[in-house]
Parts: C-alpha cells; structure tokens; sequence
C-alpha cells in the first residue's frame, strides 16, 4: 500500500511539472531584439491549429497581409507584410515568439499588430463615439494561439 502510495504521489509530482503556469502579457520578457525565448504556455505548440489562427478572420488574420503558400486554400492573401514562405529559416522559435507578441519591439514602426499586448494602447473611440472600452483589454491571441502559430511557422522552411 505504501509502495503504491508512493508511486502515485511522484506521478503527480511529475506530471505537475509538465504543466507550466500561462505567462500574462503584461509579464512577458523580451530580449533587447525583440525575442522571447521562454514559452508562454509550457506546452508544444499545435501547427495546425497554428495554420487555422493564421487564415481565421476572427483569431490572428495573418494571411490578410502575408502570403503563405501552404495556406493557398484560404483566399486573399495579402502583400503589405513579407511572404512568410521560409521563416523557419530565418528565424527561431523565441525571434518568431516575440515577434507576434509585440512585433514594435523587433521592427520599429511596423504596422503589425501585437498580438499578445493589453496596454499601452490609445483608445481614440472615446473621441468619435463615446463608447471605447475603459477596463482592461484581452490579447488579441491567447498565450496558446502564440505557440501554435510559431508551431505552424517553424514548419515553412526551404
């Protein structure tokens, strides 16, 4: 009984260490280049889903001004931003981690959204319609969503 006691406690401990907490926008840490090289969630990203976020009008949107040639199924792909064929050659994990959580602070003055910000944002609404949303703001992307467009990212190489 104390054997098995024993056994199940340490399953717990071990599989509670593979459960990292979400690290809040507001918390993550960028290197002077922009990067993030911890995870946002402690868990793998999903490609697929990754691909999904990136031509959902709803989620990330990506394809509206990048082109992708693995997303050729989705319609409408923009060229305001670069193509993204190849961009897990050029860049990491923690470089593309970054870059959607708040792409200002790899390439100043782009028009890329952050996707993993919620402040710092001006909220002219207020000026034009009297009805700009005063409490906090969501990510654009959840934690999740990050990961699993760089999953998907890490994917497009030569």
């Amino acid at each position: 009984m104390r054997l098995t006691t024993l056994s199940f406690a340490a399953a717990v401990a071990i599989s509670g260490a593979a459960f990292a907490e979400t690290v809040a926008p507001v918390d993550v840490q960028f290197d002077e280049y922009g990067a993030v090289a911890q995870s946002l969630t402690g868990v793998a990203g999903d490609p697929a889903n990754g691909a999904n976020i990136m031509k959902n009008k709803s989620k990330g949107n990506c394809i509206a001004c990048h082109a992708v040639t693995a997303l050729n199924d989705a319609p409408f792909h923009g060229e305001v931003g670069p193509m993204l064929d190849g961009v897990g050659d050029r860049w990491n994990a923690a470089e593309l981690r970054g870059i959607l959580a708040n792409a200002k602070l790899t390439y100043e003055g782009t028009i890329m959204p952050a996707y993993y910000k919620v402040d710092g944002y001006i909220r002219p609404g207020d000026a034009y319609t009297g009805k700009a949303p005063t409490g906090p703001l969501d990510p654009l992307l959840s934690a999740q969503d990050i990961e699993d467009v760089v999953a998907f990212l890490a994917t497009l190489t030569e």
